[in-house]
């Protein structure tokens, strides 16, 4: 495996489009300007936010990783951990002053983002509350973008946070048995219907449709995770993340901006193609 080829594994880059999706779907929920150098600067800096994240979280697992994943790249001895650790925090250092570069509004933010992706990082194995950790930093892309591009953020921000959260929980209680065949308890899967719960005040085509995509995608990973079969679950968790992009596109045509809820159909389809070549997990 190159240095290259290790560092995409490393940044699980194929989830990206997640990320970029997650921005758009912050500005235009708070009633922000689609403007493409603030979009492009947003993305770039929470991009690396996220890819940063997740140098840090192998460098955090690597002793549990040498005992249930020893192909990662850490345990294997492609890269030593003093050096992911030290590109981690580089990367989201980096992405703090792109997005100070957008707005000082959004520094906060911004830095309330870094510090929980840290504390998941640090504190997720074996912590109940990580799936509550984890879904408030994807929130907080919402926000910090939110923050960024308007001058007063609308409702919408806080509405669509609320959703995206319970998506998150849910997802993430997922990933967390993403080392067995099967999840234990599935009263947490609930938490992936909270797009449902908008459904009554939906009159827009475009979204009704992106809401019935979204559903009917959630309830194929279910069912794979319903399945039992080895395997299952890493395919659910990694379906369920492209999912994120759907959901993006679901509030931002809520929102009234049927046109830019493409990007988020094609973040969707990028998400899956890049699983291919990178692991998303």
């Amino acid at each position: 495996m190159t240095p290259f080829r290790v560092y995409l594994t490393l940044g699980r880059v194929s989830n990206l489009p997640t990320v970029w999706t997650n921005t758009l779907a912050g500005i235009v929920l708070a009633g922000g300007v689609f403007a493409p150098r603030t979009y492009g600067l947003l993305a770039l800096g929470m991009s690396l936010f996220y890819v940063g994240g997740m140098f840090l979280n192998d460098a955090f697992d690597r002793g549990i990783d040498a005992v249930e994943r020893p192909e990662r790249p850490i345990p294997s001895g492609k890269i030593s951990a003093t050096e992911v650790f030290t590109i981690g925090f580089l990367l989201m250092a980096g992405g703090a002053v792109l997005t100070a570069m957008v707005s000082v509004r959004a520094i906060a933010p911004a830095l309330g983002l870094g510090a929980a992706i840290v504390l998941y990082d640090a504190w997720h194995k074996k912590n109940p509350l990580s799936p509550l950790i984890m879904g408030l930093c994807r929130v907080l892309v919402y926000v910090t973008s939110a923050f960024a591009s308007a001058t007063e953020v609308q409702s919408g921000v806080w509405v669509g946070a609320v959703v995206l959260l319970c998506y998150l929980i849910g997802l993430t209680y997922v990933a967390k048995q993403e080392n067995l065949t099967e999840v234990k308890n599935l009263w947490p899967l609930l938490f992936l219907g909270a797009p449902l719960a908008m459904a009554p005040s939906m009159r827009d085509a475009v979204a009704l449709v992106i809401l019935v995509a979204l559903l009917g995608w959630v309830v194929r990973c279910v069912l794979l995770v319903r399945e039992r079969k080895p395997g299952n679950i890493p395919r659910a968790v990694v379906g369920l993340i492209a999912g994120i992009s759907l959901l993006d596109a679901l509030l931002v045509a809520k929102a009234g901006r049927p046109e830019l809820a493409t990007i988020g159909g094609v973040g969707f389809f990028l998400t899956l193609a890049g699983q291919k070549y990178v692991k998303g997990t």
